[in-house]
């Protein structure tokens, strides 16, 4: 069951988002959504003294996310200053057919005259949404993120590989899956280039990977100590080879059809490639911001974290995580590593679950409230 949109999109959730275009807006953001049951915010430090293709990023991972399907309607607060222009970001999310509102602090009067506006315009637009009703929608429709945080030797043998069958088992279903990570393939990029339909696919994801390691180089930094990172290491992966042939195991063996740039929208069915960090929050909102509906998260460690749009299911192949963080694992597919558990009964588990979360099940993240958004940078501030 889900709410079909006027463009053609189907959601899984009905949110009601608030969007501050600059860091400046973000406490009336969530202050408003305090003061609306229902409501999301999504603060950030973004919006001021960028330019380029930085500005540009922040613009569309923004407009990205409030044109995500699971986002039903769409209230965007300035200050009235910013570089990001509301008005635009107001029209680009309007393109969905889904209502969205805006105004500037400075227009109207200060923080609190904004707060009191914008909970009373919220409030509009969520009578709207509480009139919305759900109707059957198929599951070809359904867009799922795979990502891996907090790994360690248990995800490369168990939870990605499971989560590998489970995207699988979605595409031939005819849904769509994206993978991203770009840090956290390399060494294992090969591998990916040999599942790729084309010459001109191939290229473009060593063009990613070739980018990526250039920007570590201009830095002159070394990428080992952050990844992989400490936990990592303390889990079991000592190289960045070792971690990227576990990482893209949880994408299944379908071919790679295409390569996107960080939040540029999906296209629909098959398996994709997004050029992102490997940093958790900011390769979600990145995924989330594309057009994903879900997105399946394997930690070894325990990672807790959620997402603002999506519900963020969490899969872990290590029964001591499980144990000790059963208030944040969605799914254990711990039994793999003593033989009790094959891989495509783990990754019908986890299918079972992401069909169940399409359908309405909470996730863990979700009933803690994880709502983390993150966006990632690419030039300095000004």
């Amino acid at each position: 069951m889900g709410y079909r949109r006027e463009n053609g999109d189907i959601g899984i959730r009905n949110h009601l988002l608030i969007i501050p275009t600059v860091i400046c807006s973000n406490q009336v953001c969530s202050r408003i959504a305090q003061l609306v049951p229902g409501a999301v915010a999504v603060p950030h430090p973004h919006g001021c003294s960028q330019i380029g293709a930085d500005k540009d990023r922040t613009f569309s991972v923004l407009a990205g996310t409030g044109a995500n399907p699971n986002v039903g309607a769409v209230l965007i607060v300035s200050l009235g200053c910013e570089v990001v222009d509301p008005q635009q970001l107001a029209d680009a999310i309007r393109v969905t057919g889904k209502p969205v509102e805006w105004f500037d602090i400075q227009s109207v009067g200060g923080s609190v005259k904004a707060i009191e506006h914008g909970a009373k315009l919220a409030r509009q637009l969520q009578a709207g949404l509480m009139r919305q009703r759900q109707e059957p929608v198929p599951l070809s429709k359904l867009k799922v993120g795979v990502k891996c945080g907090g790994s360690d030797a248990t995800s490369g043998l168990a939870s990605n590989p499971a989560l590998g069958a489970a995207a699988d088992r979605l595409i031939r279903e005819g849904g769509t899956v994206v993978i991203g990570e770009t840090t956290e393939i390399i060494g294992a990029e090969h591998v990916l280039a040999e599942r790729c339909p084309d010459a001109a696919v191939r290229e473009r994801l060593y063009a990613i990977v070739g980018r990526f390691e250039r920007e570590v180089e201009r830095m002159g930094a070394d990428m080992r100590g952050g990844n992989p990172s400490p936990g990592n290491i303390a889990g079991g992966l000592s190289t960045i080879e070792e971690k990227s042939l576990g990482c893209i195991s949880k994408c299944g063996t379908s071919p790679i059809l295409g390569v996107t740039e960080y939040a540029e929208p999906l296209p629909e069915g098959g398996l994709y490639f997004m050029d992102s960090p490997g940093n958790d929050i900011e390769c979600v909102s990145g995924m989330a911001a594309a057009g994903a509906h879900i997105v399946c998260f394997t930690t070894g460690r325990g990672t807790p974290t959620g997402s603002a749009v999506v519900p963020v299911i969490k899969i872990t192949g290590n029964g001591r995580t499980f144990s000790l963080m059963e208030d944040n694992m969605d799914v254990d597919v711990s039994p793999m590593l003593d033989g009790s558990l094959d891989v495509e009964a783990a990754g019908e588990r986890i299918w079972q679950e992401i069909v169940e979360v399409a359908d309405g099940k909470l996730t863990k993240a979700e009933i803690l409230g994880h709502q983390e958004f993150s966006i990632n940078r690419i030039g300095p501030s000004l």
